[in-house]
């Protein structure tokens, strides 16, 4: 895999999520280390002339009136000090190093008049694998400087770090590294915490998750059209483009194509008009991708920022104040795209409740091959029920539940990376609704006689019976449902 070259610009998701959980190394381009060595000395001469610099010459937050004298490095060590407050779980590794990943794209942007040897280090520490021990509460989304505190931190060979799997000292793990701790210039501290790259790199894995966990219910509704034998349609072009709704053509191209039997006629519905969470799967698919492309929109601008406070405006030779730390669309598109995987996981909840029911489009009771007593896979209705519940509850938004803070002066917050988190949480609740239907829609071909699926469907099957076996008498099915699951989360799923 060739290494990712920094160069301010065009970073994307698939990126961050490489760096994080492939190990793909950074390379700074060419014209980087000029970029920020210029922003630094905008931001020196501006520091000598006597202007008022956030964090570089004042306090920070209510200390804004304070000056700062003395020793700049000895109070850019104090701010870092004195900002640790996160607790918690700690991050898990490929977290953190797609915080690191989007710090590092974020900065070579050139708007933080970082010194140049800190950016080296902090590229070094991500490429060596050394990362911080970073506990997961203390942002409310103004900036995520009270848990990037962990990172300048480590750098500095202060707090712990997570080298080769072990959880050391700090330092400890920059000399495993062969590392050396960094010395701080005046607002090299604030700079390497001012800004929201736990919130952008957790977002960039959570929309890669989305997108494959998309392309896995595409998979698991066209499955289920062929185990219910649905009306086949709804997938005509023509009627998508009677109601261009967003993403509604494309999912149902998708689904089409899962279902296209080449030469073969497809089999006759079983009945006109399918049950909704069936019928409008295209809709429902559709939203969703709509609230992928923006999520993965807003995520991207924010790895390509320059989102610093204060901001060295390097051509201009200017430090301005800017709330450009403030992720308030960041936060608003977790928001929506949370809500529209609640949606699509609530479908697919719907459509296991109709396979496992009573008996539908001459399928068995509760898909039971033997009938009589048998509980069949209806008792798994309780555990979709249960999963879709906690779906729920996750889709309550969070982003207006803050206070005021700093005596007022951070008076509005976004909780960007809460937003960012309880949408990941529904991603993988997501996944095990699809593992549930997916094992409900191959217990329903299998229980159909004479009957030929398209090639993909096909193909789908037998990667679910090469997991689980068809259900031929009462077993623990959520044993089953755990395997799918696996295979679901675990990238081993054919795409």
């Amino acid at each position: 895999m060739s290494a990712l070259v920094l160069t301010g610009t065009g970073v994307g998701i698939d990126d961050v999520a490489a760096i994080a959980r492939d190990g793909r190394k950074v390379e700074i381009g060419p014209d980087v280390i000029g970029r920020l060595e210029k922003a630094r000395k905008v931001l020196d001469q501006a520091a000598a002339s006597g202007q008022k610099i956030y964090g570089l010459n004042t306090g920070l937050g209510a200390n804004l009136g304070t000056a700062v004298d003395g020793d700049a490095g000895a109070f850019q060590r104090q701010l870092l000090e004195g900002r640790s407050g996160a607790v918690g779980e700690v991050l898990p590794v490929e977290a953190v190093r797609a915080t690191m990943a989007a710090r590092v794209a974020m900065l070579s942007v050139g708007g933080s008049g970082l010194s140049p040897s800190v950016f080296v280090a902090l590229v070094d520490a991500l490429n060596a694998g050394a990362h911080p021990v970073m506990p997961s509460l203390g942002s409310i989304g103004a900036g995520d400087l009270v848990l990037m505190t962990a990172l300048a931190r480590m750098l500095t060979g202060e707090g712990e770090a997570d080298y080769q799997g072990r959880r050391m000292p700090a330092a400890k793990a920059l000399m495993m590294a062969r590392l050396a701790p960094i010395s701080l210039a005046p607002k090299d501290g604030l700079s390497l915490i001012n800004a929201s790259a736990v919130s952008a790199g957790s977002g960039a894995l959570a929309v890669t998750d989305a997108l494959s966990a998309l392309a896995q219910q595409q998979q698991a509704g066209a499955l289920t059209m062929e185990g219910i034998g649905a009306n086949r349609t709804i997938l005509d072009p023509r009627l998508h483009m009677a109601r261009p709704a967003a993403g509604q053509q494309q999912a149902a191209k998708v689904l089409h194509d899962l279902l296209a039997r080449d030469e073969a006629p497809a089999p006759a519905p079983t009945t006109l008009q399918d049950p909704l969470s069936i019928r409008c799967m295209p809709s429902i698919h559709g939203a969703l991708i709509e609230a992928i492309g923006q999520a993965r929109q807003a995520v991207e601008i924010e790895l390509n920022a320059a989102a610093d406070n204060p901001l060295v405006l390097g051509d201009d030779e200017l430090v301005l104040s800017t709330g450009n730390f403030h992720t308030a669309s960041l936060a608003l598109a977790f928001e929506t795209l949370g809500l529209a995987i609640a949606q699509c996981a609530a479908a697919s909840a719907a459509r296991f409740i109709q396979f496992t029911g009573s008996g539908r489009n001459g399928l068995p009771k509760y898909l039971s091959p033997v009938g009589g007593a048998s509980a069949g896979l209806v008792p798994l209705q309780k555990t979709v029920t249960s999963i879709l519940a906690a779906i729920r509850h996750k889709a309550n938004p969070v982003m207006l539940d803050f206070l005021a803070v700093s005596e007022g002066v951070e008076d509005h917050a976004t909780q960007t990376p809460l937003a960012v988190a309880k949408c990941a949480g529904m991603i993988a609740l997501w996944r095990r609704l699809i593992a549930f239907e997916l094992m409900a829609a191959a217990q329903a071909i299998d229980l159909r006689d004479g009957f030929t699926l398209a090639p993909r469907t096909a193909a789908i099957h037998t990667a679910i019976r090469s997991l689980v076996p068809m259900l031929k008498e009462d077993r623990p099915l959520g044993i089953d449902a755990e395997t799918l699951y696996a295979a679901l989360a675990g990238g081993s799923w054919p795409a």
